[in-house]
């Protein structure tokens, strides 16, 4: 509610949803008095809304049960107590002041004090005595179902864009240290467009099959080779063998694993329009004894105990 840029909206809410449960209550009251029909005497026939089927199914026209009634009118009663002591009506804050953030704090409060110990007990260890750890791992998946999984799949195995951490490819690096930093610290991952660095479009399709052959997959020989001397232009961040800079973020190309694709087209695309991948940093989100047992986890995703 505190995204509202104006006054106007906060009172529209507040007055849909007043008359909204104002106007149940006259609806329940309406439809649950019995009118008797011209000529119909108590205990005699009883009415119906004139609405027939099949020659003789009737509708009748009689009250609900009081009982269920008065259910109904409890709801409203609540209803209106909720809103008046809880935020529900626009901006208003309800007279209790209670926050979804302050329960929130609450709860993870209650949280550190039941099982901060453990993690700094975990803190002070190994990243690889703690990868090694059943309670820790079991920790850690948990970490990474929630917080993780989102992006690189529940398997970890990685979506378009976002990287497989069950293999031994790393873009930055796959020691438990750098691991935990890149956690800790997020990642902004940026390859510029290189398209007219390269040259023209026929220039930048030659690349594409000259970098498909470094890792022996399906290309055009001719325009790889033709490409072979343009590819000098990339060399400067994926190096002269094209083996990838890991302080730079730089992936190898000389492998068949693809972040985006490793078809020409979606090759092309890359060094055409280039890439921006960002990570968040998990550091103030999570802080570092949760960041090192989550790490730990990820590191041992692709170095599982033997």
């Amino acid at each position: 509610m505190s995204d509202f840029t104006s006054g106007f909206w906060s009172l529209f809410i507040t007055v849909i949803s007043i008359l909204g449960i104002i106007g149940c209550g006259v609806l329940l009251y309406v439809q649950s008095v019995h009118r008797l029909k011209p000529g119909e005497t108590v205990g005699g026939p009883v009415g119906t809304t004139g609405h027939v089927w099949d020659e003789d199914l009737s509708e009748l026209n009689t009250p609900m049960p009081r009982w269920w009634m008065w259910l109904f009118y409890i709801t409203i009663v609540f209803a209106l107590a909720y809103v008046y002591l809880y935020p529900g009506l626009g901006s208003y804050a309800g007279t209790l002041g209670w926050k979804a953030t302050g329960q929130y704090d609450e709860e993870i409060k209650k949280a550190d004090a039941d099982y901060g110990p453990l993690f700094a007990q975990f803190q002070q260890q190994d990243l690889k005595a703690v990868a090694a750890n059943p309670q820790a791992k079991a920790i850690g998946e948990r970490l990474f179902l929630t917080y993780c999984a989102q992006c690189h799949g529940s398997d970890a195995h990685g979506n378009k864009g976002f990287p497989n951490l069950t293999d031994t490819d790393w873009i930055h690096g796959g020691t438990p240290e750098i691991i935990k930093a890149t956690i800790m610290g997020g990642r902004h991952g940026q390859m510029p467009p290189m398209g007219a660095a390269v040259g023209t479009e026929q220039d930048v399709e030659n690349v594409a099959n000259y970098v498909l052959s470094l890792s022996g997959s399906t290309h055009d020989a001719g325009k790889a080779a033709a490409g072979k001397d343009k590819f000098a232009t990339c060399a400067a961040c994926h190096g002269p063998e094209a083996k990838g800079t890991q302080a730079l973020g730089a992936p190898n190309l000389t492998d068949k694993i693809w972040l985006h694709g490793g078809s020409v087209p979606t090759i092309m695309e890359t060094i055409n329009k280039g890439r921006n991948n960002v990570m968040p940093a998990f550091s103030e989100f999570l802080g570092e004894a949760k960041v090192h047992i989550l790490a730990s986890y990820v590191w041992g995703l692709s170095n599982p105990a033997k």
